[in-house]
């Protein structure tokens, strides 16, 4: 039988040979954000439906050494996840933390809205090639969950992954950029 290590080291040399071309990864510099864990600040949000997911998340990702901010809901009453998701962007927004997590019933949703948020680009998740490729390619420093759809242990495989994974850069970056100009664009404050 193939141990969880062994099978995320075979996935990530299959998505890298098929989808990256051999192309040397860099490292993104990471911001300068206050804590007492490793300084990687991870904001996390949920609606009702994924108020248990993010607490089991919020365990997990503390015990692997990030510091995390919980934007609620604080329990399963019923709550409109936009007013959730959108607390998780700011954080991401302001600077005050490195990557947001936000569980909802689907996870389509909560992609949306926080990807009206300026400097967020957020990415719907489903498995762990969809994890890696949102990290490489797209440098998404915002994941959404559907907590309807997903196992905790498949869960946990994507969440460790996608904050274990760096922007590839390269010709990654010149598209990250276009998205950014996009974005530029169509902002009202217009930069």
């Amino acid at each position: 039988m193939i141990s969880d290590s062994e099978l995320k080291t075979l996935v990530s040399n299959v998505v890298r040979r098929t989808m990256h071309g051999g192309e040397t990864r860099t490292e993104t510099p990471l911001p300068q954000v206050s804590g007492s864990g490793s300084g990687k600040i991870v904001a996390l949000g949920a609606d009702h439906g994924g108020y248990k997911m993010k607490e089991m998340l919020k365990a997990h990702i503390a015990e692997a050494g990030f510091d995390t901010v919980d934007c609620g809901a604080h329990s399963a009453v019923s709550v409109d996840y936009p007013d959730l998701a959108l607390c998780v962007a700011e954080k991401i927004n302001q600077g005050k933390a490195w990557r947001g997590i936000m569980i909802d019933g689907a996870g389509i949703g909560s992609c949306m809205t926080t990807n009206k948020v300026p400097g967020v680009r957020a990415a719907m998740c489903y498995d762990y090639a969809t994890a890696v490729n949102s990290r490489e390619h797209n440098d998404a420093n915002l994941l959404t969950l559907g907590a309807g759809l997903l196992g905790d242990n498949l869960v946990k495989q994507i969440v460790d992954v996608w904050l274990a994974t760096e922007f590839g850069g390269g010709r990654h970056a010149k598209r990250v950029d276009k998205i950014t100009a996009v974005e530029k664009k169509y902002s009202k404050t217009g930069n």
